[in-house]
């Protein structure tokens, strides 16, 4: 693990100085999902691959930016799936993104995970790195450093409301809005990390991307955004649910379906499980 660990930082800080030179502009290839993928998805999408090469340990990688799964060593026991730059469309207005690791062991899916990743890119660059435990890291002069574990509080005050609210469900937007009568800040940049990261080191809240009319599975990747997130937040003492289940009961397919989801501290989440039980 710790070699997979170092890996991580390698390609963080590679990918950062991606963000700060490399063109922004859009390729002539697509994503899995069909979206025009821009250049630098593409450089950081390499970038992960090349440093995750180097590790023996890893079996298998997956990308939110490839078709299918690829086998880097035969020998390895790991399978990592990632999303290289998770709100890559946000640079251009010079708002934070980040990079989401899921570490699986043997195979791919929940019961197989044993720890999960994420950075932040933003006025500085921060590490969220969970097994046990949820601990921070901060890069400082070419390193990254440990700063403290993060627990969440079992109530927050902020509400990040994901998805095209004309295509919510009624039910939804009322709790929503409950959560805003409540006295919640409306918190959502349009990037699932930096709005999870601001929950989490804010002591709570409620992150939501509901089933709509037009993606009733979700739009969130399992592999990639999910599992990894869900992972964390249960590690730091929330949850993360569909509305219903806990995200970790989830199963999967293939290695690009969807889910709705939940993230929060105990409160929002008990919240969420007494309007969708009634509902959903």
């Amino acid at each position: 693990m710790r070699e997979i660990f170092d890996a991580i930082q390698r390609s963080a800080i590679r990918i950062k100085d991606a963000i700060d030179i490399k063109d922004i502009g859009y390729s002539q290839q697509e994503n899995s999902s069909g979206e025009t993928q821009l250049q630098l998805d593409i450089q950081c999408d390499m970038i992960i691959e090349e440093e995750f090469s180097k590790v023996s340990s890893i079996h298998t990688i997956a990308s939110e930016e490839k078709t299918h799964q690829e086998l880097l060593h035969e020998d390895g026991e790991y399978f990592i799936a990632y999303d290289p730059l998770d709100g890559s469309s946000l640079i251009d207005v010079n708002l934070s993104v980040g990079s989401i690791f899921g570490i699986y062991k043997h195979d791919f899916g929940t019961k197989h995970m044993v720890a999960s990743c994420y950075v932040v890119y933003g006025p500085r660059v921060e590490m969220v790195f969970a097994e046990n435990k949820v601990k921070l890291y901060l890069l400082q002069s070419g390193e990254f450093e440990y700063v403290k574990e993060i627990r969440l509080g079992e109530k927050g005050k902020l509400n990040a409301p994901g998805g095209t609210q004309q295509n919510w469900a009624p039910y939804h937007k009322e709790l929503i809005d409950s959560f805003f009568a409540e006295g919640y800040r409306l918190r959502y940049s349009g990037g699932m990390v930096p709005d999870l990261h601001q929950i989490l080191l804010k002591g709570g809240g409620l992150f939501s991307y509901p089933g709509t009319s037009d993606k009733p599975e979700g739009k969130l990747r399992r592999l990639f955004e999910v599992f990894p997130f869900a992972f964390i937040y249960n590690k730091a003492g929330g949850g993360a649910i569909d509305g219903v289940n806990d995200l970790m009961s989830l199963e999967h397919s293939h290695i690009h379906d969807t889910a709705v989801c939940f993230f929060g501290s105990n409160y929002e989440i008990a919240r969420v499980k007494e309007v969708y039980a009634k509902n959903a």
